[in-house]
């Protein structure tokens, strides 16, 4: 049971029971600032009304019981009525006992297991994939694992942009300027070329843009001669698409683009167009939310709101289509619970128009936009190159690798850094690139936020590489004292101030973990491991470990310490080194 839970349940049942209620009370459980208290209780407040009593008497009663409670050190009233609990060291080191004990660190999984899909990444292929995918890719990446880590069946989806009008253009590209030795040498970069100039040339020829148009209705029926070229481009890409993957070190349960979805499709215009929801206007065929019934929100209805199209006046279909044919596969395949969508805030009106029509045709899923802002440039604008095109993410990561390598040989130079040569490699990639997921990482994901890669590795603040740096010395207190540190266990007693201070932290990961899953925020597993990180390292100042009365004690506080930090930076997709 998560700990805010175990304290909700014991205080709900002590203030039943010491202000004689008939029912258990919500005891409006929150945390406290940690100069007054752990947490604190606001019952009172609106038992005051209920009861016809002041709330501080409510709250003055109610203390008194709290404090007989095993895990309670101390209730005090405040202000008009709030209870500030402190929690005994005592319990709290039997928690934490247990926790270390634990092969789970006692994330217990949550009551109700549902199935979800994870839909993240999802970059429009015959393309680089560019900074902008980054978010998508690693945010969406570190949901998967606090979802799973919450106890939930999670399915990671990339869902490719693999069936747009891009490949019309790219065929008469091909046509027109396709050179097979620079497919073979560089296909990306041949790929976007030949869009560049067949976009260019679509905006002032009109015959050249119908013939794209036509050769992409023609692949989307099926020839033979166009689903040939489509795989070659579709084979070119994804061997550059798993490039980046396998440096970041992400991989996906699904890779389901847009074409999974291409014999579906008309069967969902005709299901839209049978059930009332859509509608055929000028050759086109799209849902116009003005004229429909139902829980529509009041911006749909107001006149001039786009429609959500489902079928162009070419007869071609768009993503509009395809995703609510995705949603259908996803209750069909796997009965899905829920599907989320890891995408930018820009395509917040597509989503909450496709969630609008899934509601309309009775889908009984839950669904999520979970966006996220902009990477911005020294100048506060959003990233881009010196010719002011978006970055490519691969250079991106070399670029940042770089630093880092430059930076860790600083740092070994000046004696901070402990790294022998036969591990560099190693240590440059685990450092480097986990400094990248981490900076991006402990953004609230919705902010816009300035990248600086000169600060990326550094031993201090709240960075990938401070949070390594402290596992590592973990690890070496255990190495020096010749003590194994998989599978330690002992008693923790909490004696001392800075270890009550740890542990305060330390006993709430598990309510982090399934907090950061619910709400989709990983940022919330930063904050929680640098607050960790802090902490022992303060705790490491004041209080001897090795040859001290409490070794064994303390041991146990630094191996759980340890466990949860790499644990937290697994969730996010970011390894350890035993060595720093």
């Amino acid at each position: 049971m998560l700990l805010s839970q175990h304290l909700t349940e014991l205080a709900a049942a002590t203030l039943q029971e010491t202000l004689g209620l008939d029912e258990r009370p919500d005891p409006l459980l929150r945390a406290a600032n940690p100069q007054h208290g752990d947490y604190q209780l606001n019952a009172a407040m609106a038992l005051g009304k209920k009861l016809g009593r002041k709330p501080r008497d409510i709250a003055e009663e109610a203390a008194v019981g709290l404090r007989a409670l095993d895990a309670v050190a101390s209730a005090e009233v405040a202000g008009p009525g709030f209870i500030n609990l402190r929690l005994r060291p005592s319990w709290v080191g039997q928690q934490l006992s247990a926790a270390l004990a634990a092969e789970n660190l006692g994330i217990d999984p949550v009551a109700t297991k549902e199935t979800i899909v994870v839909d993240f990444s999802s970059p429009n292929t015959a393309k680089s994939m560019h900074i902008g995918h980054i978010r998508s890719t690693i945010i969406g990446a570190a949901i998967v694992e606090l979802l799973r880590a919450a106890g939930h069946e999670v399915i990671g989806d990339n869902h490719l942009g693999d069936w747009g009008t891009q490949f019309g253009l790219l065929i008469m590209g091909l046509r027109e300027w396709g050179d097979d030795e620079a497919l073979e040498r560089d296909g990306v970069e041949e790929l976007e070329r030949l869009y560049t100039q067949a976009a260019a040339k679509k905006k002032d020829d009109e015959a050249f843009a119908d013939a794209a148009r036509q050769a992409l209705a023609e692949l989307q029926g099926g020839d033979p001669e166009k689903r040939a070229l489509w795989e070659r481009f579709m084979a070119i890409t994804r061997e550059a698409f798993d490039a980046v993957y396998d440096r970041l070190g992400v991989t996906f349960d699904e890779w389901l683009g847009e074409s999974a979805y291409q014999d579906r499709l008309d069967g969902v215009v005709g299901l839209l167009l049978e059930k009332g929801l859509a509608k055929e206007d000028q050759g086109a065929i799209g849902v116009f939310f003005q004229e429909l019934e139902g829980d529509i929100p009041k911006k749909m209805r107001k006149e001039g709101y786009a429609p959500f199209l489902i079928r162009k006046k070419d007869g071609a279909f768009n993503y509009a289509t395809t995703d609510v044919a995705t949603i259908l596969y996803r209750q069909e395949r796997w009965d899905a619970d829920r599907s989320v969508y890891v995408v930018d805030t820009r395509q917040g009106q597509h989503f909450e128009q496709l969630f609008t029509v899934a509601k309309l045709m009775g889908i009984d899923m839950r669904l999520d936009h979970v966006g996220f802002g902009k990477i911005l440039g020294d100048d506060g604008k959003p990233l881009r190159t010196r010719d002011g095109g978006v970055p490519k993410l691969m250079p991106f990561l070399d670029e940042a690798e770089e630093r880092a390598r430059v930076r860790i040989e600083e740092l070994r130079e000046e004696g901070r850094l402990r790294i022998e040569d036969a591990d560099l490699d190693e240590a440059f990639k685990t450092i480097g690139i986990g400094a990248v997921k981490y900076a991006d990482l402990r953004q609230n994901r919705m902010t816009d936020y300035r990248f600086e890669p000169d600060k990326l590795v550094e031993l201090s603040g709240n960075s990938g590489p401070y949070i390594q740096y402290q596992y590592a010395r973990i690890r070496s207190i255990f190495a020096k004292g010749g003590q194994n540190f998989e599978g330690f266990t002992a008693p923790i007693a909490l004696d001392h101030e800075r270890e009550q201070e740890l542990a305060r932290h330390l006993v709430k990961y598990p309510d982090v973990v399934h907090t950061a899953a619910e709400t989709y925020q990983p940022h919330l597993i930063c904050e929680h491991l640098y607050e960790v990180a802090s902490a022992f390292s303060s705790f490491y100042g004041d209080c001897p470990v090795l040859g001290s009365p409490e070794e064994k004690s303390r041991l146990a506080l630094c191996a759980l310490s340890a466990r949860q930090l790499e644990h937290g930076l697994s969730l996010l997709g970011i390894g350890v080194l035993e060595k720093m």
